[in-house]
């Protein structure tokens, strides 16, 4: 569903995204693994088209996104939500889950299902986004995602700043999601446990390059974390 080809992206001293070629199916969660600096965050900033140089082709089904403004990828059905959360700490649960829906458009509701998925957040409506958990942020950042019913969503570092029990929910959660909603999902995370509990398939970038594709259990051995993963 989620197709990415000859993607070269970058900041105006030169690409960090070097000719990626990826497609993720609808259901399917993909991580995307790497040394720090590798271009991992970089890559999903260009298929939302936050980065000013890109070239390459994206689609979503038959829509090609290559071109497009965030906010345009974004009603396009791409929901991406950002290392640190990005959620508005002086705005209330209630408003923030708003803000999702409109991608959708006027009229747009905040759909129940988010609160089966979240329940915590059906009791803070009322709550300012600041005064939550690093966790429940993180929560209230993903429900908002979801709010723009998107057919593809990106999560980049979603364990940063989360106490581990959250963590392991999110590892629980996201495959879910994926799988009920048809969702291509693409998890930039370094935390290993939480890759590999939400992930079937792992991409390994260097250089942005894309340096190896495979099934994510496959670095359950620490063989493959030292070629691919360790500080070299």
């Amino acid at each position: 569903m989620l197709d990415i080809g000859k993607l070269i992206a970058g900041y105006g001293s030169g690409p960090v995204v070097r000719g990626v070629d990826l497609a993720v199916a609808g259901g399917e969660v993909v991580t995307i693994l790497g040394r720090n600096g590798s271009g991992k965050s970089s890559l999903i900033k260009a298929i939302m088209g936050l980065l000013p140089e890109i070239t390459g082709q994206v689609r979503l089904g038959d829509t090609v996104l290559s071109g497009l403004r965030a906010h345009d990828v974004a009603r396009r059905g791409v929901a991406y939500v950002p290392q640190g959360r990005g959620i508005f700490p002086r705005l209330t649960v209630r408003e923030n889950l708003e803000l999702g829906t409109r991608a959708l458009g006027p009229g747009a509701r905040v759909p129940d299902s988010v609160f089966d998925l979240f329940p915590i957040l059906a009791q803070r409506l009322g709550q300012f986004g600041g005064t939550m958990s690093g966790g429940e942020q993180q929560m209230l950042a993903i429900a908002r995602a979801l709010c723009a019913k998107p057919r593809a969503l990106l999560l980049d570092e979603p364990s940063d700043g989360v106490q581990p029990n959250i963590v392991q929910m999110i590892g629980q959660l996201v495959p879910r999601i994926a799988r009920d909603n048809g969702l291509a999902v693409l998890l930039v995370e370094q935390n290993l446990d939480l890759a590999l509990a939400a992930a079937g398939r792992a991409v390994v970038l260097d250089r942005g390059r894309i340096v190896h594709d495979g099934p994510a259990d496959a670095f359950r051995d620490p063989l493959m974390q030292r070629q691919f993963l360790a500080i070299s």
